[in-house]
This record gives C-alpha cells, structure tokens and sequence, in this order.
C-alpha cells in the first residue's frame, strides 16, 4: 500500500475519513521510526474538485488534490452521509465513476455507513455481500436490489469492499488494515493508542462470516463494549444490569437475544481470547495471566480455558509459538508488512 484516499463529500461526517486518517497517520509513523527506510504512505484527502468544502457540522476541509489529479490509489475511505444519501449521489456522478475507475484498477475501497450509496450505484457491490446505517436499510434494498444487503451485521467484506453500519465501527474496520497492510504487532499498538482494549475485538465480533454473530441492539452494544474494556475487573452480572438501568431477567433475555449466548458466556468468551493472546506474545504465567484476565482462580482458569479451547493454557502456548516460529523458519525470515 502506497497511496490512500479519504473522500471528503459536502453532507459527509467528517469523522467517519478523520478517524481513520489520524490512525492509518500513526502505523505509518511508527513503522518509519522502527524502521527508518520503510517508505512514507501517502495519505491525502480529495474531493471532486480539489477545493474547499464544508462537511457536515461546519468542519472545513481543505483538500490536497482533485479526483482529477488521483490515477492510481490503493485504499479509498468514503465517508458516511448525513440526511438522504440518494440526493448526495445523484449530485456527484464523477465520484461513483471514479470509485468505480479505481476500484476496476485494483483498490480497496472502504464505505462507512451510508457512504455505501457510492459503490452501489458505481454497481461494484452488485451481487456482494453489503451493510449501511440501520435507517435506509429498506431504502437501500429497494434501490439496489441486486446487492446483498447484511441487516445485522456492522461489516461486510467481499472482493476488496469493505461496508461499515456506522460511524463507530470504521475504528475496527481500520485497525483490521493496519493488521492487513502493516503487521498484526503494529495494528496492536495502533489499537492501545486509539482504543482501551487490551485486544482488538474486530475479527471475532465484527469482520464474522455469519450474521449470527452481530445485531444492532444499541444498548447491548454498550454493554458488550464496557465488558470488553472491564474483563478484568471482579464482575456482579447483577451490578452491570443495574448499571445499565435493566432488571436481571430483562438484562439476560435482550442479551441471550441479541448475542446468542448469556453474558457470563460472552464475559467468559472475552477473557479468554485476551488470556491467548497473552500466552501467545507474553511471557507471563499462567497464573499471572489468570489474574489479568479477571479469575483470581488459577486452577479454575486452567479448568475454563481447556473446556472452551479443548487444551490446557501451556498447550496452548506451546502450539501457536511453534507455529509462529515454523512460519518464520519456512519463509526465511520474520512476517513483514507490506511496503
């Protein structure tokens, strides 16, 4: 990846090409300072003239370049609209052939929320799996019914177009190609900068091939992310209803709905994909990583985590570090990213 686009559009919410801009700005930073030669990504905000626009809250953008000027790109961000998405396409046609160019030429593009307007009537996700904000979902259907519209899932991804729900759910989606276009050890550090999670969550709860595994229960979402910054802590499932203003048996059944498990479940689920990823990069015991994770029980963790992972913890540990080093050894040196 060398050159990345981020779609500043009248009506956009600047946030959803900010966000991502200042992140994919920070594994860039780092991986030159770690490795002083790595070539500079070029990240550039364009818009379809190249002149100054306003976006969405009075944010004023001032663009380095013009569709006009942008021939080759690797990675297109195109930001989510605010008020009806059809009247902002139809007003810019060169965008959607642009994308359309672009894409055709090979780049990843990446819509956040209704940004996906643009790549449908382009026709590039016509037959491919796609989401957009909850509120034009019906719209969407009806407009573009050739494309495959995900209801309950906050990312899509399919032959190098990513589709986002929400604004939210762009962090995730650029911390997932920080990992595709740096390496995994830069997209973790990127995340403990921008986020409060010991682990990324992305891959098991957001980038999931089957729909089952997301919804769009706003409050349960809150509730999943203060478990997922929290595992740590002692836990009173009791505690965490009445601090979202539930009772315990309403708590249980909107969670059970929406996620497909009990919160002990899903509390159990999140600590012991952050206790792998210790006993994968760290070297603290096992009863040291136990007490991270929330179980001051190491005997009981060890209990847990084979009946979930069907081997004990140092098995574990064992198993992904041979095959971290089997990996490094057959391709002659340590994965890279890409430059």
């Amino acid at each position: 990846m060398k050159h990345v686009s981020f779609l500043a559009i009248p009506q956009g919410l600047a946030s959803s090409i900010t966000i991502p801009l200042e992140m994919m700005y920070a594994a860039d930073v780092i991986k030159r300072l770690r490795t002083p030669r790595a070539p500079a990504r070029a990240l550039q905000i364009i818009s379809h003239d190249g002149q100054p626009l306003t976006m969405t809250g009075g944010i004023h953008i001032q663009p380095g370049a013009s569709l006009a000027q942008i021939s080759q790109t690797d990675l297109i961000f195109v930001p989510a609209l605010w008020g009806n998405p059809n009247s902002v396409v139809k007003r810019h046609p060169d965008i959607t052939a642009w994308l359309k160019t672009c894409y055709d030429a090979g780049a990843t593009v990446c819509s956040i929320g209704t940004g996906s307007y643009f790549l449908a009537e382009a026709g590039i996700l016509n037959g491919r799996s796609a989401t957009t904000h909850w509120y034009y979902f019906d719209d969407f259907q009806r407009r573009y019914p050739q494309v495959k519209l995900q209801r309950k899932r906050f990312i899509t991804h399919a032959d190098r177009l990513y589709c986002t729900g929400s604004v939210n759910a762009v962090r995730d989606l650029t911390l997932h190609l920080v990992e595709r276009f740096f390496t995994a050890e830069l997209a973790d550090e990127v995340a403990h900068h921008f986020t409060h999670e010991l682990k990324r969550s992305y891959e098991s709860l957001l980038l999931a091939s089957e729909e089952k595994n997301t919804h769009h229960d706003e409050l349960i979402i809150k509730i999943q992310e203060w478990l997922q910054k929290n595992f740590q802590q002692n836990i009173s499932l009791q505690a965490l209803a009445q601090r979202f203003e539930l009772s315990v048996r309403s708590f249980n059944r909107r969670f059970r709905i929406a996620v497909d498990k009990t919160p002990l479940q899903y509390l159990q689920e999140v600590r012991l994909e952050q206790a792998k990823a210790l006993l994968k990069h760290s070297n603290l015991t096992v009863a040291e990583i136990a007490y991270a994770v929330g179980y001051q029980d190491s005997g009981h963790f060890a209990s847990l985590f084979k009946r979930m992972n069907a081997v004990t913890p140092n098995e574990y540990r064992h198993l992904v570090r041979t095959k971290l080093f089997n990996v490094e050894m057959d391709s002659g040196e340590s994965p890279a990213g890409v430059s």
